[in-house]
């Protein structure tokens, strides 16, 4: 038993994982009032594979396992051109609105709190992003994987349209 523990701990992990938010929730129940915290995670193995995560708990570190189990269930494709997405993006989740936009090789993430989690973890390296609307974290979250979600390779729209790459330029 105490040998399987220690080959896990060894085991490289496949995914990086960042916590984005941790919120504290309280229930009103006959005898007072019920504490827990809910966590919000991102994981991604920066080689185009991103998802999130929410769990909720009595202790932080509980919230945070079970939202690292969730997102790894989640988990997205993400294409990618180079360092960068291949065409600009509107993310729409709630509030949340999320425009994603490809940046030059060199540019870097022009991205803030909650989108830079998704997007450093999804692998990309330059992109230029502008939340529009909600700044709620579980949102624009959301809203960014829903943004990555929608993206296309040039190849798969023209074969799509039974055209040539060719054909787009």
């Amino acid at each position: 038993m105490a040998e399987n523990r220690k080959n896990n701990r060894d085991e490289v992990k496949e995914f990086e994982e960042r916590v984005v938010g941790i919120n504290r929730v309280t229930k009103v129940v006959k005898g007072g009032r019920r504490l827990r915290f809910a966590a919000l995670v991102v994981v991604g193995d920066r080689k185009g594979r991103v998802g999130f995560g929410t769990g909720k708990a009595q202790e932080v570190p509980e919230a945070i396992r079970k939202a690292i189990e969730s997102a790894k269930k989640n988990l997205i494709k993400v294409p990618m051109v180079g360092t960068t997405i291949p065409h600009e993006v509107l993310g729409v989740f709630g509030g949340g609105k999320i425009m994603l936009k490809p940046a030059v090789e060199g540019a870097g993430v022009a991205a803030g709190g909650a989108v830079r989690a998704v997007i450093e973890l999804a692998g990309v390296a330059d992109i230029t992003s502008k939340s529009l609307g909600s700044n709620t974290p579980i949102n624009v979250v959301r809203a960014t994987v829903d943004g990555l979600k929608q993206l296309k390779k040039v190849e798969d729209v023209a074969a799509l349209r039974g055209k040539s790459v060719a054909d787009f330029d």
